[in-house]
């Protein structure tokens, strides 16, 4: 079905105890089926968009993203723990309209998100091969068989797999013994040591000079802590929810 088809309008979904939001009715009653129907939230929408952009150098086709969802913005109530959500006009990429994004998976291996998960996944490799150099190199299909393997029980049982997992599933994947992050730190490190030692010879003796410790040497304990990099997106959900302004 075409994305303009008039069809599919709205959509309701609630919060599972997994904290991801599943589709329970669709104006197209046809040719949706709503088992195990997933759709990705704002906030999980916004990390998926910013982890993609770290493909556009290896080719991320732009218009392939955006025919794999339908965007969808919040309406309405719907229960103790549902939203009604109408069809929007706004770009996938348009992080700041809290959308929700649904794949368009009607046609199964043939579908747009079937496609844009192919895609993902040969850039995923592509960009791995050129952060790595591995003895023999990856292959699309060994991502693929990872992926299938983390996932084999849940297929066994039946569960369904949530759309943000099987795509971040694809974007962070990195074998095993390799890390993309200890790779950055590794380059960090090392400027940081180059500079650390070019002057090596101003610095002065120990014994040289006692120095006086003064206010401006002690660390504030509030200044570390941990951080949430997606905030608690339910309290903010249940807030807007039950705000006149933003539910009508």
């Amino acid at each position: 079905m075409s994305k303009k088809s008039p069809k599919l309008s709205w959509c309701k979904a609630r919060l599972g105890n997994d904290l991801n939001w599943w589709v329970t009715e669709t104006s197209d009653k046809v040719n949706w089926d709503i088992d195990g129907l997933s759709v990705i939230d704002p906030k999980q929408a916004d990390h998926m968009i910013d982890t993609l952009m770290g493909l556009k150098e290896y080719g991320l086709d732009e218009s392939l993203v955006e025919e794999a969802f339908y965007t969808f913005a919040i309406d309405s109530k719907s229960g103790d723990d549902g939203v009604k959500l109408v069809r929007s006009k706004d770009s996938v990429f348009d992080t700041d309209s809290q959308l929700f994004l649904l794949p368009d998976n009607l046609d199964d291996d043939r579908s747009p998100y079937a496609e844009f998960l192919d895609h993902i996944t040969r850039l995923q490799v592509k960009m791995l091969n050129d952060c790595f150099d591995f003895e023999v190199p990856l292959t699309i299909e060994d991502l693929e068989e990872q992926v299938r393997d983390k996932y084999q029980n849940d297929y066994m049982e039946g569960k369904a797999i949530h759309a943000f997992s099987e795509v971040m599933d694809i974007l962070e994947y990195v074998p095993d013994g390799y890390s993309l992050e200890d790779e950055g730190e590794d380059d960090e490190e090392k400027d940081d040591e180059e500079d650390k030692y070019d002057d090596i010879e101003d610095l002065p003796d120990e014994d040289d000079e006692n120095i006086e410790e003064d206010e401006t040497m002690h660390w504030d304990d509030d200044d570390v802590g941990d951080t949430d990099e997606y905030g608690d997106y339910t309290d903010d959900l249940d807030s807007r929810m039950d705000s006149d302004d933003d539910f009508r």
